[in-house]
């Protein structure tokens, strides 16, 4: 599961499995879906900003450890449709503020209560928290290199790993093609938490699988083999929630 703050929650395809009109209505009424997405993102890190404080100032006498910040808060499905619902909830607003069709009006008002209902479900199970975050890894530098490996092309990805061995969401793949060669894999400044770091490789960004059989130091740089591993583990989606934080109830917005 990602991170909070590794970036978008929902996407485009998340919102149309809940609306299938949603690129009908956006294209129609001029919406920019992207920006609500974004929006909808900075309203959930507000209310759950808000959360986290509360829980701390109510509890501080017996909370020990460092309270939660949002680059701590992996996205559980909860989360995740809140935000869906909340992005969903911006677009029809602003299609019924611009039309006033009672249609559009139904469908803000609909994703509204899908956003309420998640919300409290999420307050019901708890925000999942990460004791060491790893955030999503930053796209890698792939350059050629003289070597032996099959000519072709090949996509990259890479992902931090911390201490405890939990893995980070991995970076947005980049492609490289080789003739006569190999690839070297190089990675940006690494994260306060990662320990160490892994890198897939493949023929198609579906199937790209761990290349290092163990995790790579720092500041090292990858040279593929000649040998592209083509089975075993493929790049997550990032780290499981360490605890489910119970948090007191907050009225939304709206």
């Amino acid at each position: 599961m990602a991170l909070f703050t590794d970036g978008p929650i929902s996407c485009m395809e998340d919102l149309t499995a809940q609306d299938s009109q949603l690129s009908n209505v956006a294209s129609v009424e001029g919406i920019d879906v992207t920006q609500k997405i974004a929006i909808a993102q900075e309203q959930v890190a507000m209310d759950l900003h808000t959360a986290l404080n509360r829980f701390g100032y109510v509890d501080q006498l017996f909370w020990l450890a460092p309270q939660p910040n949002l680059d701590r808060v992996v996205v559980t499905p909860p989360l995740k449709l809140w935000h869906t619902a909340r992005s969903l909830e911006l677009v029809y607003g602003d299609a019924y503020n611009s039309q006033l069709n009672d249609r559009y009006a139904g469908k803000r008002d609909q994703f509204h209560a899908l956003a309420k209902w998640a919300y409290e479900k999420l307050i019901e199970i708890g925000v999942g928290i990460a004791a060491q975050p790893v955030p999503r890894a930053a796209m890698p530098t792939v350059t050629a290199f003289p070597g032996a490996l099959a000519d072709g092309l090949y996509y990259v990805t890479i992902a931090w790993v911390n201490a405890g061995g939990e893995q980070g969401a991995a970076a947005t793949e980049t492609a490289i093609g080789t003739t006569s060669s190999t690839f070297l894999v190089g990675t940006a400044t690494a994260p306060q938490t990662a320990a160490g770091w892994n890198v897939y490789a493949g023929v198609s960004p579906d199937a790209m699988f761990c290349q290092n059989a163990s995790f790579l130091t720092l500041g090292q740089t990858w040279e593929q083999p000649a040998v592209l591993v083509q089975t075993g583990a493929l790049p997550g989606k990032g780290q499981k929630p360490t605890y489910l934080q119970a948090l007191p109830r907050v009225l939304q917005r709206g």
